[in-house]
């Protein structure tokens, strides 16, 4: 099994040329939503170069020594839950990831209400000063997936037979967006087999779309079973997460994924999260249910019920992001670890 191959053109630069384009393309965003959650896509507009320069600053940045990066380390970010973070410093189901990142977000002012307020994960970004570049690059970046990202939900509401704006109108006319960029460290021959770059787990908002160097290591819990995910040149993966499996009730699935290890070489990724408002209700879509005894907490990897969560988007994300940096959620967030 492998995963369908997208050419969303229609959704993001319409010519007008095949009226039936986007309808059949919904049609085959539904099939992969519903069949295992995950899709790649090309046709999607980024310009090649701005991701080639994202890759060299991140291929700089990851090669200084760490007491270099911790210029920008979380610790610094505070409540805006930006900066580096090293091997280990971040845990997937309670077990630390053999990873290392960079977190990104909007950027917002101190004038901003938001940050005033104190609201987690809003306010600035810490750039790096080395490599020089990162700002502007970064910013562009953000900006050009957040278009992409408003495009293709506006094809997955027509997926499901909602008009194309109803995402916009309801949940992503102010999106939280999320960008981070991961570096995998070549593990040591002595890694055990068990050992991974990060474990078993499902993203938690709308949608994140995925760029990857050519390393590979991603894989995807299929019907199946799990599948290897090859990287393709200029194309980005997409997957659903927990809220949009909790609006359907089931009939699209967060699927979960991970990433193995590797002995021999590193990988870097570069995944960005299209998510509702931060304040926004996450309220089922009146859809038919799932079939009767298809019990979406049995088919979940941590046999939890999203379907049972009510509240904004904001709440659940905070019940997770503590469990991800146990001490910093408990310092910054006000939360003890789980």
């Amino acid at each position: 099994m492998h995963l369908p191959v997208l050419d969303v053109g229609p959704l993001v630069a319409p010519t007008g040329d095949d009226p039936g384009a986007r309808e059949r393309l919904a049609e085959a965003i539904d099939a992969a939503c519903a069949d295992v959650g995950f899709f790649t896509i090309v046709g999607h507009g980024v310009d090649p170069g701005l991701r080639r320069r994202l890759d060299r600053l991140a291929r700089a940045f990851f090669a200084l020594p760490d007491d270099a990066k911790a210029a920008v380390a979380m610790e610094h970010g505070g409540r805006a839950w930006r900066g580096w973070f090293p091997v280990g410093g971040e845990l997937t189901s309670g077990v630390p990831d053999r990873k290392e990142g960079l977190y990104f977000g909007a950027e917002l002012g101190d004038d901003d209400p938001r940050v005033r307020a104190g609201t987690p994960l809003h306010g600035p970004n810490l750039f790096p000063a080395e490599p020089p570049g990162w700002c502007d690059t970064v910013l562009d970046y953000l900006a050009a997936l957040t278009r992409l990202g408003h495009s293709l939900m506006e094809g997955i509401a027509l997926a499901l037979g909602l008009d194309q704006g109803w995402f916009d109108r309801h949940l992503t006319g102010d999106p939280l967006v999320l960008f981070r960029i991961f570096h995998y460290p070549p593990s040591p021959p002595v890694a055990r087999h068990d050992e991974w770059g990060v474990g078993e787990h499902t993203d938690y908002g709308l949608l994140t779309i995925l760029g990857q160097d050519d390393a590979g290591g991603l894989q995807v819990h299929t019907p199946g079973g799990w599948i290897d995910v090859p990287p393709i040149p200029d194309a980005f993966v997409c997957n659903l997460g927990d809220m949009l499996e909790r609006m359907t009730g089931g009939r699209y699935r967060s699927t979960p994924h991970r990433v193995r290890a590797s002995t021999a070489s590193s990988r870097l990724s570069y995944p960005f999260f299209f998510d509702p408002a931060w304040d926004a209700e996450v309220r089922p879509l009146p859809l038919a249910p799932p079939p009767a005894g298809d019990s979406p907490a049995r088919r979940r990897w941590d046999h939890a019920d999203v379907h049972s969560f009510d509240g904004t988007y904001g709440e659940y994300l905070l019940g997770k992001v503590g469990r991800v940096f146990p001490e910093l959620g408990a310092e910054v967030l006000d939360r003890p670890p789980a």
